[in-house]
């Protein structure tokens, strides 16, 4: 298979993670845990607004993802937000990862993948 159309799929299957992970588990608040972590690191009074601005933020970086404009700029963004998010995570809030301390490890995975898809499989497929 083609390492364009490889590409292409893991792009797509990353848009879709920050799409889903935004709209239903943040802005629909499908996954309440989303807010609760974000009450526990930034407080309750704004909890519920921030998280739906986070969620927000992360449609519009599915949005990016897809566009594929400035794709290097956004995939070290992505790599960037995913790193500083965990680690917050880890230290201040493991008891309400849906992994514990191990979604760190399925982050750094995401995080490979990214960069994986953009420097890697994207630099082959140029002319």
């Amino acid at each position: 298979m083609p390492k364009g159309i490889i590409s292409k799929a893991i792009t797509t299957l990353i848009a879709l993670v920050w799409f889903v992970n935004g709209l239903f588990c943040k802005v629909l608040n499908y996954v309440p845990r989303h807010q609760e972590i974000v009450s526990e690191i930034l407080g309750v009074t704004y909890a519920a607004p921030l998280t739906t601005a986070i969620g927000i933020s992360e449609v519009t970086m599915a949005i990016w993802v897809i566009s594929g404009f400035k794709s290097r700029m956004n995939a070290i963004l992505q790599i960037t937000i995913i790193c500083a998010m965990n680690f917050l995570e880890f230290l201040l809030v493991p008891r309400l990862l849906l992994w514990g301390r191990w979604n760190a490890f399925f982050a750094l995975v995401f995080v490979g993948l990214i960069y994986y898809n953009e420097f890697v499989l994207k630099k082959q497929s140029r002319p």
